[in-house]
């Protein structure tokens, strides 16, 4: 239950940190994007810093083995960059840019009643359920 807890909360912290920055904002997005109109630099910052604080978070995890509430801590042990890695990137920047949101400040804006948000949620969690079949039928197949 703690766990649930704490997963809240810190979830909490995040989207309060999305709205203060103005991340929720499709328009941040879009203005970020716009390198030869009305460029609007704020995002970098965000990202910049979220950067920063990752670098930290991971030197730091990399030297445990469990997390701050004793469960087991599960690292990626992959750094290899593969046709699958540069695919989903492509529709994750495609998507993010024609749209304004990636998925955490969607679903703070879906819970603030943005229109836009709930369409773009609910075409996630579809692209999710369709990578989550097709690996399925590709493990069936491979394991014939």
């Amino acid at each position: 239950m703690k766990h649930r807890i704490s997963e809240f909360v810190v979830g909490l912290i995040f989207g309060i940190g999305l709205i203060l920055s103005g991340m929720t904002d499709p328009g941040k997005v879009i203005g970020f994007l716009d390198l030869f109109g009305a460029w609007d630099p704020s995002l970098a910052l965000v990202m910049g810093g979220a950067i920063l604080v990752g670098v930290f978070a991971f030197a730091l995890a990399k030297k445990r083995t469990t997390t701050f509430l004793g469960s087991a801590l599960h690292l990626p042990n992959s750094g290899d960059i593969d046709k699958r890695l540069l695919l989903g990137s492509l529709i994750f920047g495609v998507g993010w840019g024609l749209a304004g949101f990636c998925p955490g400040p969607a679903i703070v804006s879906m819970g603030a009643g943005q229109p836009k948000a709930v369409v773009f949620v609910l075409a996630m969690l579809a692209g999710i359920l369709l990578f989550e079949l097709s690996e399925r039928r590709t493990q069936r197949l491979g394991a014939r």
